[in-house]
């Protein structure tokens, strides 16, 4: 399956989850797109409440089906909670650490960074987003890239940063410095609706 491309309020306003991360999709309207507007009620199936969840964190992430599943295969092998691990793995990572330093608005754009050659990884060049960033490692950008338009406009914006990660407005450069916890990942995903669907 394809990654999905299309216009991603829609989306948001569908999930009813900020997929942006910016909240200003659902403050608008706060009701799934439609004729309807807000008068539509729908009950979801067991399946169809599964399937939600997974599509909610799929697109939050911006990740297609395969990498998705390979990820969520991968957190299955490790020690602890599955769901738990998955959504660890998922923030690791690199278009994602980098769009949580503040250096792109959204994560599409912190992919479209990294896939350009601007990201650094303790000093080496790495252009695969789905890059894995371990605890300790620092994430630069390259010195032509330190003054790209896209990256000041994200920094003028950005203001929270959360624990698991140090940067450094100046310098431009930030620490992947802990895996997060559960608590500090999106409330408003159940993952144990993931692990089910994948389970049946």
């Amino acid at each position: 399956m394809a990654r999905y491309t299309g216009p991603s309020w829609k989306l948001s306003r569908r999930l009813g989850i900020s997929l942006t991360g910016t909240g200003k999709e659902i403050e608008k309207r706060p009701y799934a797109p439609g004729q309807h507007g807000p008068n539509q009620r729908k009950k979801l199936s067991e399946y169809g409440m599964q399937l939600q969840e997974k599509q909610k964190l799929r697109f939050m992430y911006g990740v297609n089906e395969r990498q998705f599943r390979t990820l969520f295969n991968k957190a299955g092998k490790m020690q602890g909670i599955h769901g738990e691990n998955f959504m660890i793995l998922l923030e690791t990572r690199l278009d994602n650490v980098v769009y949580r330093m503040g250096l792109a608005r959204t994560r599409r754009a912190a992919r479209q960074l990294v896939n350009h050659g601007h990201v650094l990884v303790d000093g080496k060049r790495v252009d695969i987003p789905s890059f894995a960033v371990k605890p300790g490692s620092e994430i630069s950008l390259r010195e032509k890239s330190q003054n790209l338009t896209a990256v000041e406009e994200a920094l003028e914006v950005s203001s929270f940063v959360p624990d698991y990660v140090t940067f450094d407005k100046d310098s431009k450069k930030g620490t992947f410095v802990r895996l997060p916890e559960r608590s500090e990942l999106a409330a408003e995903i159940n993952e144990a609706l993931i692990v089910e669907f994948y389970s049946r």
